[in-house]
């Protein structure tokens, strides 16, 4: 009978002790302060946020010592290229900070400054209309037309025209387009059209590039400077005086625009742009990021010039000056423009 009593109690008592041993220890851990665990980055966080502005916070390394992590963030954020396995180079900088400079001078001086010019070019060009309007022909036009310019240049130079607008248009949608047509159209529709706007920007600009070396072979005689140039430049070319002042062929604003405009601006964003678009021949260029970065750069400087200039030219050759457009509609010009305009030329070919 005992031994039947004991078989039974035994378990329980064996029972009862692994349990009071349990909650006793569980009572313990929870009396006892735990370590904090090193903070991932390197910078210990107190458990109580109020310590730190009392100064008790315990320090879990000498103070003055760097963090943990900072040879590792120095590693990743430098652009100086790491090993990396795989065969894309680039891949050996993790952060390039240049990167950023590119995105803050691109978005701030770049973006800013061109629409300062721009909006310049289009209020000066406004007001120098309205208060002095077109450059009339003192003489009335004689009905004599003189031929100016072959069927195959007025190709050249209305290719280079064309193809200078779509780039144009294209290109400040890319650069300004987010600032004003995307609140209108939204961010879906915007990102389509400025799909278009790209593809037409690249496929464009190697036309215009060839547009202008032909044109360049067609005219760099015609465009050199002469004494006469500096009586024109002195004059500013009667623009503000209306008075007559004698040219050649070209007069030298048309030469201005020539090899600053065409030559100068056109090839420097023609050669970024070809960069861009990867497909530079001849020569062997890395085209990693810092690259396309700098010649992002180059490029939107150049044509936001260049399309200044073109405001200018597109002005006087239309609208601003009468009779000059019809030399590269036709090919012709009157005999009294071009007495009046381009004296010298007329007389030499009287």
């Amino acid at each position: 009978m005992t031994q039947s009593f004991f078989r039974v109690v035994r378990p329980l008592i064996l029972a009862l002790g692994l349990t009071l041993t349990l909650a006793s220890g569980f009572s313990f851990a929870e009396r006892a302060p735990m370590a904090p665990l090193p903070s991932p980055s390197g910078v210990d966080v107190p458990r109580n946020p109020n310590s730190l502005a009392n100064g008790t916070q315990a320090q879990s390394q000498p103070a003055n010592s760097p963090p943990a992590s900072g040879p590792i963030w120095e590693t990743a954020n430098s652009d100086p290229l790491n090993y990396v396995s795989i065969p894309d180079t680039q891949a050996g900088v993790l952060i390039q900070r240049s990167g950023q400079q590119w995105r803050l001078i691109r978005n701030g001086i770049v973006t800013v400054y061109g629409a300062w010019l721009l909006a310049i070019s289009v209020f000066g060009i406004a007001a120098l209309y309205l208060l002095k309007g077109p450059i009339k022909l003192h003489e009335p036009l004689s009905g004599v037309m003189i031929k100016r310019f072959s069927r195959f240049e007025r190709f050249a130079h209305w290719t280079m025209a064309y193809s200078f607008v779509a780039l144009a248009f294209t290109g400040l949608m890319i650069l300004y387009g987010k600032y004003f047509a995307m609140p209108v159209i939204g961010g879906l529709a915007y990102g389509k059209f400025l799909f278009v706007c790209k593809n037409i920007h690249n496929f464009t600009g190697p036309l215009f590039t060839l547009s202008i070396i032909v044109f360049f072979c067609l005219f760099v005689r015609k465009n050199l400077l002469d004494k006469v140039d500096i009586e024109w430049l002195m004059a500013f070319g009667g623009i503000l005086s209306g008075k007559h002042v004698p040219s050649g062929f070209f007069n030298l604003g048309e030469k201005i625009w020539f090899w600053c405009g065409m030559v100068i601006l056109g090839l420097t964003i023609s050669a970024s742009g070809w960069v861009l678009d990867m497909i530079v021949p001849f020569i062997h260029i890395e085209y990693w990021r810092g690259t396309m970065q700098l010649a992002n750069l180059v490029h939107a400087i150049g044509a936001l010039l260049m399309t200044a200039m073109a405001m200018g030219h597109i002005y006087i050759g239309t609208i601003g000056m009468q009779g000059s457009i019809d030399g590269m509609k036709t090919g012709y010009v009157d005999q009294t423009w071009a007495k009046e305009h381009h004296e010298i030329w007329y007389n030499e070919i009287k």
